[in-house]
């Protein structure tokens, strides 16, 4: 985390979001932190080869993703599809999630982002948005961000960390959903952690799980061979 920031698991008492019960009934609460998996993407750095569907210990890489985060304290699930959608959904078939289709998949990563953020509940109170070609992201990275979540305290972007090193998912607070829906092209939410510095917590994990995605034959073959 940055200098000076609380812990988290010693900040999660201070962990609240301001909500309103009853007429004129203001209370605190913990807040409420859904998931997004952008699975849309075509894999193009792949060839042929749809990297969400490649095995990975007897199952797709996108179930390990979604087994990260139905396993940690994140809910609900969205998950956004787009190439080979009925693929990728068959491979998730039976889990507790909801799907969503993105027929502008092509555009690129904004268009998937904005269908997500579209999906989320009213009772969100933030979002972790997780990339589908993530397999080694853990359900205790995620919680850990979750557990470091605090927009009342200013920590209202939590972005993880290994070594100094910034990496995905990234959890975001309720009010950057708007800005997340204007984003457009091949690009995803890295933008808003420029915009707002002064809201964003590094929280350091305990592995380089969070540190890039399968992009390559050559990566696929290395998280192969290092499982």
């Amino acid at each position: 985390m940055n200098a000076g920031d609380t812990p988290p698991d010693a900040a999660e008492a201070a962990n609240l979001v301001q909500a309103t019960e009853g007429p004129g009934r203001a209370v605190r609460r913990a807040p409420r932190v859904a998931a997004i998996i952008l699975a849309a993407g075509r894999s193009a750095r792949m060839g042929p080869v749809n990297k969400l569907l490649a095995d990975l210990g007897g199952a797709p890489m996108i179930v390990r993703v979604a087994d990260a985060v139905e396993g940690s304290r994140a809910e609900p699930l969205i998950v956004v599809t787009g190439h080979q959608r009925d693929r990728v959904e068959a491979a998730l078939a039976g889990r507790n999630l909801t799907l969503v289709y993105n027929p502008d998949h092509a555009t690129g990563l904004g268009s998937s982002l904005r269908q997500g953020v579209a999906a989320l509940p009213d009772s969100a109170d933030g979002a972790v948005i997780i990339l589908g070609d993530m397999p080694r992201v853990s359900s205790t990275a995620i919680d850990r961000l979750i557990a470091a979540f605090a927009p009342l305290e200013g920590r209202a972007i939590c972005v993880p960390t290994w070594r100094g090193k910034r990496g995905n998912p990234v959890l975001f607070a309720r009010r950057f959903f708007a800005e997340m829906q204007a984003i457009a092209g091949d690009v995803g939410a890295r933008s808003l952690i420029g915009r707002h510095r002064e809201l964003v917590c590094e929280v350091a994990m305990a592995d380089d799980g969070v540190l890039g995605g399968v992009d390559t034959p050559e990566a696929l073959a290395a998280l192969r061979s290092a499982r």
